[in-house]
């Protein structure tokens, strides 16, 4: 069988479903390879990049499997011959004319943005591998519209504050979005209706905003879900404060299946300061600002900049096109097992069943649903331990006779005692009740590098056992060369830690 690379036929594609290095790929699992004439250039690969990794420049759409990155043009699908197999993002679950019109050809056709969110179709998910460019480069065309630093920096010439970034929705796209936004050194807030993503949030340095309602609950699905009245106004309060600070809000909430929810209000926008600069990922589906027009950027009356683009991926089309090459790849790795380029499309699988629209001619949309991955496991309830016996109390008496029978003691051994040994035991206690109430008040954070720095202190220790080494008495001698080894362990393990320490916060 050969694989057809389609050059794409939408106005602005600037992406390919195969680049140079997946065509060597694909060429592994015995399959031959024909590219469409100029099929990669606006992605940067030339006909001849193709060519030598072993593709023929030719007509792709006559070949047995057929790759596109959109829908092929109707032009393209009256072509395709019968029995082959067509894979593309025909984005069945918003296209239902799309879906029609396949069930009226006699070939076989996989939607890419149907793959299931399992752990095993992950290779597979083309939403998240388009989603993580799209984060990344809404932060990069946000930056652009801003006109102004995202650092916040001290100069000779004045004090720059750094850029304030509200991230709506904390899935692929803006968690990517998050982590860009944080390295330019913007102060980065995000919000999500999944509690679990919090931690997430705060790995990549931003603020994790919560919205205290009964309905949050773990996602059982990975994606978030349409949420009740009450969720959605404490949403809108917290999203109104916080446009009032915002210079970058990157709003990315989607629910599948249906249009993109409103989250940003006109009010809201009218509240933000001029200069400022939203970017609506979601302006495909309807957007989640008031005023997004799809596919374009717009300023309102306030000169707040609203940016709708829909391709935000394809802007950064090599990397988009590898990534969703990649994608296809490991698609027909599972659907080639014996690499014999024969394409065996299993029915009982259940990724290959969610991703076919078409098979043979007939309709298989919309699938089964698929028990996903996503929902932690309950464990089963355990027994509660028995309770440890409870110690009792030390009473007022116990305890002011402790106290005595110590002071009598103390009193005993001064009194028995060299002279010359009282100023080092009362310096000694005194070190013990300052250095408690010293470190009691040091933040447990800090406890590491704190006493691998003080272990230096050893170093005294050190000096003085050098200096009684040479003592005529052979018990002294013995003490300090213990003294020397234990205090040097001390020193040199306390800056062996430090150093390891640092280490981790060396970008290099």
């Amino acid at each position: 069988m050969i694989v057809g690379v389609l050059k794409e036929a939408r106005a602005g594609e600037s992406r390919v479903s195969a680049t140079p290095a997946t065509v060597e790929q694909i060429r592994t699992l015995g399959y031959g390879v024909v590219v469409d004439a100029g099929a990669g250039i606006a992605a940067g690969f030339t006909d001849s990049a193709y060519e030598a990794a072993g593709a023929t420049v030719g007509d792709a759409v006559a070949m047995d499997v057929v790759l596109g990155v959109n829908a092929p043009a109707p032009s393209q699908l009256d072509r395709i011959r019968p029995e082959a197999t067509v894979i593309a993002l025909f984005a069945p679950a918003f296209d239902p004319a799309m879906v029609e019109d396949l069930g009226r050809r006699p070939f076989t056709a996989l939607s890419m943005d149907a793959v299931p969110r399992i752990s095993r179709a992950q290779s597979m998910d083309v939403l998240s591998s388009m989603a993580n460019i799209a984060g990344y480069r809404a932060v990069i065309e946000a930056a652009h519209e801003f006109g102004r630093f995202f650092t916040g920096q001290v100069t000779a010439a004045g004090k720059v504050p750094p850029a304030k970034v509200l991230v709506a929705g904390a899935g692929v796209a803006g968690l990517a979005a998050i982590g860009a936004a944080g390295s330019l050194g913007a102060i980065v807030r995000a919000t999500d209706p999944r509690p679990e993503v919090a931690d997430q949030v705060r790995s990549l340095g931003g603020e994790y905003l919560s919205i205290e309602s009964p309905e949050t609950e773990v996602s059982a699905t990975g994606y978030a879900k349409e949420m009740g009245d009450d969720y959605k106004a404490r949403e809108a309060e917290l999203y109104a404060a916080q446009c009032r600070e915002a210079d970058i809000v990157v709003t990315t909430a989607l629910i599948p299946g249906r249009p993109a929810p409103t989250l940003v209000t006109a009010e809201m926008v009218a509240s933000m300061k001029p200069g400022s600069v939203i970017v609506d990922m979601a302006a495909a589906n309807g957007g989640n600002v008031e005023g997004t027009v799809k596919g374009v950027k717009t300023v309102t009356a306030n000169g707040v900049t609203i940016i709708g683009y829909t391709d935000l991926a394809g802007r950064l089309p090599a990397q988009a096109s590898q990534l969703y090459g990649t994608n296809l790849v490991n698609l027909l790795k599972l659907m080639t097992p014996d690499k014999d380029a024969r394409l065996l499309l299993d029915w009982e699988d259940p990724v290959q069943r969610s991703i076919t629209v078409v098979r043979k001619g007939e309709s298989a949309w919309p699938p089964p649903p698929v028990q996903v991955s996503a929902a932690p496991a309950t464990a089963p309830a355990a027994a509660p331990p028995e309770p440890a016996p409870k110690k009792p109390p030390m009473t007022a008496r116990r305890r002011f006779g402790g106290v005595a029978v110590a002071a009598l003691a103390l009193f005993l051994a001064a009194g028995f005692a060299p002279a010359a040994l009282l100023p080092h035991v009362t310096a000694f206690v005194l070190a013990i009740v300052i250095g408690y109430y010293v470190i009691g008040h040091v933040h447990h954070a800090l406890h590491t590098p704190l006493m691998s720095v003080t272990n230096a202190i050893s170093g005294i220790i050190v000096v003085g056992a050098l200096l009684q080494i040479g003592h005529s008495n052979t018990a002294v001698t013995v003490l300090s060369a213990v003294a020397i080894l234990l205090a040097s362990i001390n020193v040199f393990g306390g800056f062996a830690v430090t150093r390891r320490m640092l280490a981790m916060f060396n970008r290099s």
